[in-house]
């Protein structure tokens, strides 16, 4: 090994990387024409939202169509080759759908609040980050604002897989004219947070009943000292424990960061398959999309065997039914109205015929929407 190798070796090396820089910065320029072209593409798509929301404007239609948000979504995923995956190329088209209604409308969400809350998230999944959020202190808040016109939509939860119906939601249908447009499905995960360093100085937990049903176990195990305490919301729970020295809640993760708390355990949810199911509320309701849920509420008339009479109209048409609940009818004692989920919409032909069939059965029959599979 004589001088030459000292001089030719360093010099070979950056050459080398040199190649390697230039290959790299090369990359980046095509990159950076890909992302010319993609912005071009999305303000041209943006473009064709605002005439779209002009002609919807001019026949009184509604900018959100769950129907074609379906398709998109189904098209988008369709024509994917990779190496994206289908959940990010769905992400992605969330916030482009979301930037294109913005632009067709100031779309106004209301939601049962306060924000970072579950039903928070879940508007966000379905929504995007581009329109705007109006939180509400109550469910019946959510109904309000939207009849009234101070929101272009409501979500709320319906329905828990540990927990069961939310009641307060299913109600409110009896007397509001509001339309299911869209169901969304979100996988519930539950933090124990607190400014404490341990479990150990936990004395007291605050959260939404519903919160320590779906934790009962978790609970019993690790804290069955710790006194429980109900409020209105996660959120509500974080806002109490940040105050509360010895105190913890139980809620999101994103909680934790707004509020400054630390995470003393993750995911204490008793079920790993905690979900819950929420619903977009407005005005109209969607057309078919080819894959659809139709809710409805009955009445049924006092008679022997009319209940069975009733899940036939069904049955002899093949119509899958996913949910039946009952409530009292809060008019008169041992009346209930029915809640019932089946598959198709309420425009297909078969789904008429049961729904005629049911109305000779019922005091009366109301169809609360038809909206795409969550």
């Amino acid at each position: 090994m004589g001088p030459e190798y000292w001089i030719l070796g360093p010099k070979k090396e950056r050459l080398v990387m040199n190649k390697k820089i230039s290959s790299i910065e090369s990359l980046r320029d095509r990159i950076d024409s890909v992302d010319r072209e993609l912005v071009s593409l999305l303000n041209e798509r943006g473009k064709i939202s605002q005439e779209i929301g002009h002609y919807k404007k001019s026949i009184n239609r509604a900018v959100y169509a769950p129907d074609r948000e379906a398709m998109v979504y189904k098209g988008a995923v369709g024509k994917n080759k990779g190496p994206l995956k289908n959940d990010s190329i769905k992400a992605i088209y969330r916030e482009i759908m979301s930037a294109c209604l913005s632009v067709e409308k100031d779309l106004i969400i209301a939601f049962l609040g306060p924000e970072l809350t579950f039903t928070h998230q879940a508007a966000v999944k379905k929504f995007g980050q581009s329109v705007k959020y109006l939180p509400c202190e109550n469910i019946s808040d959510v109904y309000t604002e939207v009849e009234k016109g101070n929101a272009d939509y409501g979500v709320v939860p319906i329905e828990n897989s540990t927990e069961g119906a939310v009641t307060h939601t299913m109600d409110m249908f009896v007397d509001s004219d509001l339309k299911i447009c869209a169901e969304i499905f979100m996988r519930i995960s539950h933090s124990i947070l607190s400014s404490a360093k341990s479990l150990r100085e936990i004395k007291k937990v605050y959260s939404h009943p519903s919160v320590f049903g779906q934790c009962r176990g978790w609970i019993e195990k690790n804290i069955p000292y710790a006194r429980l305490e109900d409020v209105s919301s996660t959120v509500k729970a974080a806002q109490k424990a940040g105050k509360d020295h010895g105190a913890a809640c139980i809620g999101s993760e994103w909680a934790a960061s707004r509020y400054g708390l630390n995470i003393l355990s993750r995911m204490i949810e008793d079920s790993s398959r905690n979900f819950t199911r929420f619903l977009v509320i407005g005005k109209e309701m969607g057309q078919p999309s080819g894959k659809d849920k139709t809710s409805l509420m009955f009445s049924v008339k006092d008679k022997p065997g009319v209940l069975h009479d009733m899940l036939g109209a069904f049955k002899k048409r093949g119509i899958n039914l996913s949910r039946i609940e009952s409530r009292p009818s809060k008019v008169k004692a041992w009346k209930y109205y029915f809640y019932l989920d089946l598959e198709g919409h309420s425009a297909e032909p078969k789904v008429q015929k049961a729904l005629e069939d049911l109305n000779l059965n019922c005091i009366f029959v109301k169809v609360l929407g038809s909206y795409p599979k969550g």
